[in-house]
């Protein structure tokens, strides 16, 4: 195989990648032990050879370019799989090590994930651990994400998809606001209730809600007063609070169920599930993080303890 890369090329993207973690060539320099003009010339380097410019300098500050931040990203990954392959082959370190950056849900990373990350980094101390709470589609190149959990599977091939579980679905309200407001006891009953609204980040529309019915997909849209977006648990918020109806997952809400309060509704009508999916970048070399914490989690939430039996109204 024809070498593409020498020694001088290597360093050069190493001390490109150091400068750009650090925000400047000095530092980076002092890092590497070399001279800021070293830092320099390697950069210039490398932009000579790529044909084009990796930073915009300043005489106080340094910053990448849109096309400098995508080549820093791809080549921080490369070098650290390179030292996960070398410490794998060489035995002197398998456990894995670095910073591992996973988007999630809100829901899902506040009732789901977060709290395994404590055993997570009990089994692996040398990974630290960075989170982002989103509902947003993110972009792993541009925005440097190891992994990410989605309620539904891209059509970018690109990505590796490995099903977590199904999370079922609820529909709950305080026992004041029932008493109120009355239970509804089928699906249609709903249009005379309030509903809380979730929007969509990806379209603005308002999220329909799911039941089971053999008859059709079992979408229903709703209405109501009070409308959220951005942060899923807000309309749970807004529903302990009396102010309405509000589908949510069975696990965000167990406690509030299982102490009464909030109280399940629709039950007969309910039992639909919602996915949620873990995507990453499909690797020939997944770096140790990465694959450690894919199986962890994979083994915690593939077989999710069942719920307690929830507070149903009558």
């Amino acid at each position: 195989m024809q070498r593409k890369f020498d020694d001088l090329l290597l360093g050069s993207i190493e001390l490109f990648c150091l400068a750009a973690e650090l925000g400047s060539f000095t530092l980076a320099a002092n890092a590497a032990s070399v001279t800021p003009a070293a830092v320099s010339r390697s950069v210039a380097r490398l932009e000579e050879r790529l044909g084009v410019r990796l930073f915009v300098r300043t005489t106080r500050q340094i910053r990448l370019t849109d096309a400098g931040r995508r080549y820093f990203e791809q080549c921080r990954e490369a070098l650290s799989q390179l030292a996960d392959a070398e410490r794998e082959v060489t035995g002197e370190q398998t456990t894995p090590a670095g910073v591992l950056r996973i988007s999630m849900p809100t829901p899902y990373g506040h009732y789901r994930v977060l709290p395994l990350l404590p055993a997570f980094r009990e089994r692996y101390p040398q990974v630290q651990v960075e989170t982002h709470l989103s509902n947003r589609n993110i972009d792993f190149a541009d925005e440097g994400f190891d992994l990410a959990i989605r309620g539904r599977a891209p059509a970018d091939s690109n990505l590796v998809a490995r099903k977590l579980e199904d999370a079922e679905m609820v529909v709950v309200a305080t026992p004041a606001y029932l008493k109120r407001k009355g239970v509804p006891k089928t699906v249609a009953d709903l249009q005379a209730h309030e509903c809380i609204q979730f929007e969509l980040p990806s379209s603005g529309r308002h999220l329909p809600w799911t039941f089971e019915d053999p008859h059709d997909d079992g979408d229903v849209p709703t209405r109501g007063s009070y409308a959220t977006s951005g942060d899923a648990l807000a309309g749970v918020t807004l529903a302990r609070a009396g102010a309405g109806l509000f589908q949510t997952y069975r696990f965000v809400v167990a406690d509030d169920l299982r102490e009464g309060r909030l109280v399940e509704v629709l039950r007969e009508a309910g039992g639909r599930t919602r996915p949620f999916i873990l995507l990453y970048p499909h690797a020939r070399y997944l770096t140790s993080r990465v694959r450690a914490f894919v199986d962890f989690l994979v083994e915690q939430l593939a077989t999710p303890t069942a719920p307690a039996a929830p507070t149903r109204a009558r």
